[in-house]
């Protein structure tokens, strides 16, 4: 779940992101405070919107927010309340991470495409489908994870590109808004002094 708030621009509202509805048709139900919001083939929530979500929690700043373990069972007493079954979970792991790539081949179904396996913690290597040129075995880059909201108000989600699973997306410096990002095609090269599974530290993973 994907988190957002903006409340000088979109007013005293929590944006609960849930799913891609990838262009599908949505309708929306309101009770008190909630509105949830879902496919309307399948029923199945896409997103919710907290109004007055002040009323229930406090929240600190603009754009993607990270909500607490006491913040969220607040939320899904008031979701409870108002008739819903569903609940928000707390999601708090780094989406801006260091990661390096493992192996690189050719994606059967493109020219300029890559099929990377990128590892991004000790522990966890993901599949990720990229066309930057600067792509290669063995370099150190940043990777949004799912659950990402980028500079541009864009989300990752776990995806497929001409029919490859796709689990993030390794960025470039322009991807993420860094100061005097070069404006050319190709993803972020990291020393490779930089740690796998480290997140995402401006000051120190680029410092212009």
């Amino acid at each position: 779940m994907i988190y957002t708030y903006n409340k000088e621009h979109v007013g005293d509202v929590l944006m609960v992101i849930v799913k891609e509805d990838k262009g599908q048709k949505v309708a929306v139900e309101r009770r008190g405070k909630i509105a949830r919001v879902f496919l309307e083939a399948s029923a199945e929530t896409v997103a919710w919107n907290i109004f007055e979500v002040s009323s229930l929690v406090n929240l600190d700043g603009n754009g993607q927010v990270f909500l607490t373990e006491e913040q969220v069972p607040v939320l899904n007493a008031e979701l409870a309340k108002e008739g819903f079954s569903e609940e928000l979970v707390v999601d708090n792991a780094p989406k801006f991470v260091v990661g390096q790539i493992l192996e690189m081949v050719a994606h059967p179904d493109s020219d300029h495409l890559n099929i990377c396996q990128v590892q991004v913690a000790d522990d966890k290597t993901v599949q990720i489908v990229a066309g930057a040129p600067n792509a290669a075995v063995g370099l150190k880059t940043i990777v949004a994870l799912p659950g990402a909201m980028m500079p541009s108000g864009s989300l990752i989600f776990p995806g497929k590109l001409r029919g490859e699973d796709s689990f993030g997306m390794m960025c470039s410096p322009r991807e993420l808004s860094l100061p005097n990002a070069p404006q050319v095609r190709g993803i972020i090269e990291l020393d490779d002094s930089a740690v796998v599974g480290e997140v995402l530290d401006v000051a120190k993973h680029w410092g212009r």
